[in-house]
């Protein structure tokens, strides 16, 4: 009974946090002594010390864990794949969001010079190419996704080798630089000419249908840009790297992307109710389906072993890996969607909603 009452003595007397950490050390150093020496039985000097913690005792809790009191959130030992949107603000640098910002300034202004800018770009000069193979405007619209879907995919296809050509960051520049143009010219098409196809339904009028499928697009871009966790590397400030998420959207979808471009493709369709609305759905969906071949092959590829246990317990179907047993969500699975990435993508989906007048504007000032 004198042991329990002293390290209890001991304890009490010593401030909230300084006890957190005493316990954290004790457990850790009875784990470190069984683990290293099964046999013998652990020093209590070495289990009652406040000492910095060797690197024994910081590798053995890699294998037997033991929360200190007032912990929160324990870490999942068992990922192998990366941390979804995680960001800490500790590890930020000011310098590379001002890189961050001066980049995209100086994009957006060299896209607007030679893609949109009907004066000096070539946008307008592409968008009437493309429109001389048909007057039909679904086909034209098929034809605007399929040059993007071709240049998007081949172009991530062919990264690995290119990188090894040229660099990352070299290539992340002319994979943007390609992309981005194809991308802004499906875009204004499709707004310009959404309602030119021939009507199919017509449910704008029925009451509770606008509200439902603006939450439907509204759901649709937290699953359609994971990209938002690496923001920096997209703008090629930080090497880009192709990541193997584990975590939040993923363990609802291995391929968010995909499924957020479905809501978003079936939202809007029901909405339009017209032909250039299902031609530009067909297009997209069909892309992003590709996209979930090659993603994998991709994946499979760069991390081998690790790629097929995160597979193994993710799905493509939105949930099924969840109903079927194979993914275990954590007790405190909501904190993986508190932070700062998807707090961005709603700020940035709310805008893009109230800034629709501006979008529809501009795309019908291009006349493309």
């Amino acid at each position: 009974m004198a042991s329990p009452l002293v390290i209890s003595t001991h304890f009490s007397s010593i401030p909230h946090k300084t006890r957190h950490r005493s316990l954290s050390l004790l457990c850790s150093s009875v784990s470190t002594a069984i683990f290293m020496n099964p046999i013998s039985k652990p020093n209590k000097n070495d289990i009652f010390s406040l000492k910095k913690p060797s690197k024994e005792l910081l590798i053995s809790r890699k294998f037997i864990a033991c929360t200190s009191i007032g912990d929160t959130e324990t870490k999942d030992s068992s990922l192998v794949g990366e941390d979804s949107a995680a960001f800490d603000l500790e590890e930020q640098k000011i310098s590379s969001w001002i890189y961050f910002t001066v980049i995209l300034g100086v994009v957006l202004f060299v896209l607007d010079v030679v893609w949109i800018d009907n004066s000096t770009g070539y946008g307008k000069a592409f968008i009437e190419a493309v429109s001389e193979l048909s007057d039909s405007h679904e086909v034209v619209m098929l034809i605007l996704i399929l040059i993007f879907a071709g240049v998007h995919s081949g172009m991530a296809s062919f990264r690995d080798a290119a990188e090894k050509l040229i660099g990352e960051r070299a290539y992340r520049v002319l994979f943007a630089g390609i992309s981005l143009p194809l991308a802004v010219s499906m875009v204004v098409y499709f707004i310009n000419h959404r309602y030119e196809g021939l009507q199919l339904w017509q449910v704008q009028n029925v009451p509770g249908v606008h509200q439902l499928l603006w939450l439907a697009n509204f759901i649709s871009f937290f699953f359609l840009y994971p990209s938002t966790f690496n923001l920096l590397e997209v703008a090629a400030v930080d090497k880009p790297k192709i990541h193997l998420w584990e975590t939040g959207i993923m363990r609802i979808t291995r391929h968010p992307q995909m499924v957020g471009q479905v809501i978003w493709c079936l939202a809007h369709t029901i909405w339009i109710g017209n032909s250039v609305a299902v031609a530009a759905s067909v297009g997209l969906i069909a892309h992003h389906l590709f996209g979930v071949w090659n993603g994998d092959r991709r994946l499979a590829r760069r991390y081998g072993e690790d790629f097929e246990t995160v597979k193994a317990r993710t799905s493509i179907v939105p949930f099924a890996a969840i109903l079927d047993g194979r993914q275990k969500l954590p007790k405190d699975y909501y904190r993986e969607f508190i932070r700062l990435p998807y707090l961005t993508i709603t700020a940035v989906t709310l805008g893009a909603y109230f800034a629709h007048p501006l979008m529809q504007g501009a795309s019908f000032n291009l006349h493309w």
